[in-house]
């Protein structure tokens, strides 16, 4: 090997590496002299984070740290995962996005526009690396913000740090990818500073073309890489047309579902009411709506109830009211399956309505409505319930249903609570208590790294359901103890594993995994073989000096054999 004929990567301007890994790598006398500790390194992070007022700020910082100092970067989210998910994801995220073409300065990831259609295999070959996962998205319904067009590349961005640092995918192994397929938004099309292409947004047949592209081009290139749609205005086609094809799945139904489902596993448990006692009215009917729900149609039958049974168990409520089927509208194909016939002609036409007429136990919001959980609602669910479930998941946080504090000031403590943006702990009564987060991140990094290692064909439903199962039992006996329905996020690498080997069993258990050697692995060796696999950015110096030390070695051994031959 000649390091005189290569360039430094990322990663190997590290002020951790040693002298002779410097000389080695050539960035000696292109970094500072000292070498540092990685605390020390960290330090000089975190001060300049504190030195920052703005998340979006904070958020340009880190991602200028990433694209310097890769291992770096991943140390930090590592380390203090609980302080920077926020920064790097939601709800910061939403802000970058919206200022995306206003504050770009490099390349995070690759753009397919929907012009390059007949040649995106050759713009693939221009990615370095070797994949085994991307995240895609249009941009077409950014979180709650709508339609972004190509400044949803954070979305992938953030994503993958995410896969990255709570479950150890390598970073070069993950692509973030954004298709420009045009924008409904005149006001961004009209934007100088947009970076997108300036066109109205594809046919859905146009789109269904280019997808077709798309998913060939990136199987061709990178044989059995997973595929994560997300943020799609309408997720159900893709997911329909590839799921049984490629191996993907759609973090928005699947995982936002599976992610809800472990906090109702745990929140019916602490409620005391039965499956066949629980009634659910969901403030929103949208796609992400209605994958909860099937997922928890499916935990319902699982604990006893025919499929009809469980499905009676929700009320699903839109903009227009009560979905029901003589309401006199065409509803939406996604809605069907939970369209009431049992109102007796009645239409209620707001939640409020609903709410009164059901009396329910669960109140789940998925609306992107600010406050539509308002104190009334939530006063009369604690009057009709001992523990009222009540989960506003509509993010950003100033879209969520209703806050963490009002959950708990209006029902008088009793609520079993979780959100989709995070929410700050609050006193009641002496008590310290603690929001729970149904944020994805508890499982679609574990989905991705259980999917990757089992070399799966597919994503099965069963293995979505796994890994909702497996986060539900990831609690500690303290963090059940004290009421919380999710773990803490501080240790969401060991809850990454967890719902990894849930996700591997349901792949093995669907025959669709192809990694033999793991088959017969009991649990204890299966979760330290998962371990083995993960990215550590803590043991990358170490790594990389081993690895400089045996070259410099094997290369004076080699002298040595030829001066013996002499």
């Amino acid at each position: 090997m000649s390091t005189t004929d290569r360039t430094p990567e990322t990663g190997e301007y590290d002020t951790s590496h040693s002298i002779a890994v410097r000389r080695f790598h050539r960035t000696h006398g292109m970094l500072p002299p000292a070498v540092e500790a990685h605390d020390v390194q960290l330090q000089r992070c975190l001060q300049q984070l504190s030195r920052t007022e703005k998340s979006i700020d904070k958020y340009i910082y880190l991602s200028g740290l990433r694209n310097a100092n890769v291992h770096l970067f991943y140390r930090l989210v590592t380390k203090h995962i609980t302080d920077i998910a926020p920064l790097i994801y939601t709800p910061t995220v939403g802000d970058a996005c919206l200022q995306w073409s206003h504050n770009y300065v490099q390349p995070e990831g690759l753009y397919l526009s929907y012009s390059d259609k007949g040649h995106i295999s050759s713009i693939l070959n221009n990615w370095p690396q070797n994949v085994e996962i991307t995240v895609v998205t249009d941009g077409s319904r950014i979180l709650g913000l709508g339609d972004l067009g190509i400044n949803g590349m954070g979305i992938p961005v953030g994503k993958l740090a995410l896969y990255i640092g709570c479950a150890g995918i390598r970073p070069e192994a993950t692509l973030p990818l954004m298709l420009d397929l045009g924008t409904g938004n005149k006001e961004l099309r009209d934007d100088p500073l947009y970076m997108g292409s300036r066109r109205e947004k594809v046919s859905a047949q146009e789109e269904q073309e280019f997808m077709d592209e798309v998913m060939i081009a990136l199987n061709e290139k990178w044989p059995g890489i997973v595929v994560q749609f997300e943020d799609f205005k309408n997720p159900f086609p893709a997911l329909e047309r590839y799921q049984q094809k490629y191996t993907c799945f759609n973090d928005d139904i699947q995982g936002t579902g599976a992610v809800v489902l472990a906090g109702i596993i745990n929140a019916v448990k602490k409620s005391g009411v039965p499956v066949k006692g629980q009634r659910a009215v969901f403030m929103g009917a949208g796609s992400a709506g209605v994958g909860v729900a099937k997922q928890i149609v499916q935990f319902f039958m699982e604990e006893g109830l025919t499929e009809r049974q469980a499905r009676e168990c929700f009320w699903l409520v839109d903009t227009k009211g009560l979905v029901t089927n003589d309401r006199g509208d065409k509803l939406a194909e996604h809605k069907v399956y939970f369209s009431r016939d049992d109102n007796a002609g009645k239409q209620y036409k707001n939640l409020a309505e609903v709410v009164d007429y059901v009396k329910p136990t669960i109140l789940m919001g998925l609306s992107t409505i600010g406050g539509i959980f308002t104190p009334e609602l939530l006063t009369k669910m604690s009057e009709w319930n001992k523990r009222p479930i009540v989960f506003p998941l509509s993010n950003p946080s100033a879209n969520s249903e209703c806050t963490f504090e009002d959950a708990i000031k209006y029902t008088k403590g009793t609520a079993l609570f979780a959100s989709g943006s995070p929410f700050p702990p609050i006193d009641y009564e002496g008590r310290t208590l603690q929001p729970g987060q149904g944020n994805n991140m508890y499982v679609f990094p574990g989905i991705g790294l259980g999917t990757i290692l089992s070399k799966a064909t597919i994503v099965t439903q069963s293995m979505i359901y796994a890994s909702a199962k497996a986060l539900s039992t990831s609690l500690s006996p303290k963090e059940i103890e004290q009421d919380w329905l999710y773990p803490d996020i501080a240790r969401i690498r060991d809850v990454s594993v967890i719902v990894a080997m849930g996700v591997i069993r349901a792949a093995q258990e669907a025959g669709v995994d192809r990694e033999t050697r793991i088959k017969g692995m009991k649990d204890e060796e299966l979760e330290k073989w998962v371990r083995s696999k993960m990215y550590n950015p803590h043991g990358e110096t170490r790594r990389v000096e081993q690895e400089v030390r045996s070259f410099i070695d094997d290369i004076a051994g080699k002298g040595e054999s030829r001066s013996s031959n002499l």
